[in-house]
Order: structure tokens, then sequence, then C-alpha cells
């Protein structure tokens, strides 16, 4: 995409970062974001940012672990954290419920998995994997997908969603140019 954060880049109108807290703040208590640099480029959108607790822009891992760090600081009556990547504009407004309906009362990490794969960013994890997040990435582990294999997650298979006449991955990830072009031209047509 160039550089810079993909989360404020704009899509019909509005920065990919307000769709996602749209479709998420319905379905949780608190959120946060999860970025490293000056904080005060999310001003706008009212939410607490933390930075990664472990140096050397670990990657996804470690901002699940500033999140949960995060929960546990912030909400520790909470049990859950629910992580989402920041370039995923079409997130299910069932997220949540989905998850914790598999979870079935039984404190576990949970996945997303579409059509396309698992993923594994997408996901439900239980606050007091912290501690054992914060070594793996000590230990230099990097990898999302090999992390949470390694640690029994349980896969959430969730239907593509239709949008402007489409079916598409409701995890569809913006990632280049012509991602954000397709993912604009679905919301033109769903919008006529």
């Amino acid at each position: 995409m160039g550089g810079g954060d993909k989360g404020l880049r704009p899509l019909a109108g509005e920065p990919i970062l307000q769709r996602i807290i749209e479709r998420l703040a319905p379905q949780v208590s608190a959120m946060v974001i999860n970025a490293n640099g000056e904080p005060s480029r999310f001003a706008r959108f009212g939410l607490p940012v933390v930075a990664d607790g472990v140096a050397g822009y670990a990657g996804p891992l470690a901002g699940v672990h500033a999140g949960l760090e995060w929960v546990k600081g912030n909400h520790p009556d909470l049990a859950y954290a629910v992580t989402v990547a920041t370039d995923t504009p079409f997130l299910p407004s069932d997220l949540v419920s989905r998850f914790l309906a598999e979870a079935d009362g039984e404190l576990r990490l949970m996945v997303a998995r579409s059509g396309e794969g698992v993923h594994p960013v997408i996901g439900l994890w239980p606050v007091s994997l912290a501690k054992g997040l914060e070594a793996s990435l000590g230990q230099g582990e990097r990898t999302a997908s090999k992390w949470v294999a390694a640690h029994g997650a349980f896969e959430v298979l969730f239907s593509d969603v239709e949008i402007g006449g489409r079916r598409i991955d409701p995890f569809f990830n913006i990632n280049r140019p012509e991602d954000l072009a397709a993912a604009e031209g679905w919301l033109q047509a769903e919008a006529s």
C-alpha cells in the first residue's frame, strides 16, 4: 500500500479503521488500538492507543500481547480479548457472539476460519494467555498461525458475506491498492 497505516486509508469516505470500529463496538465492552509510533494519529477515534510491549516491531503477536496486557490492566474482570486486523473492513457483525457460542462456556483460544483459510489474528483470546505469549515472543516467535496452532486454537468457520451483489470473504483484507479499489467498488454497488 506504499507505507503508512492501512487502517487510516479512506474507504467509501471514511477510514477503514472507522468501519472496523463501527462493526466491533456493539459486540464488545471496550476497545483499544494497538499501534507503534505516534499515537496522536489515532486521536479522531477516541480510543486508547497502546504500543507493543516487545521491542523490535515483533508483528501481530506482539500486538495481541499488548492488547491482552491492556485488558489485564484496565478490565481485570474480563476473561477474553477479541483481536481483529485493521485492514478487514467487512468483519461479521456476529463475530464475538459466534466465538462465544462455540466456546460453550469453556475458556479457550478461538480463531476465525473462512473459505480463504485460517485468520489467526482475528480471534477470541483468553487473557490468561498473556504470560505464555510474552514468553514465546521473548524466544523469538513471530508467526501467529504457528502460535495459535501450537496452543490448540479452535477454528470457527464464517461464511462469505454478500456486498454489492458479490460473495466475499468476511475477512477480506486490504493489502494492495487494487484490494482497496475492489472494496470501494463493492460498497458503491451496495449503496446503489
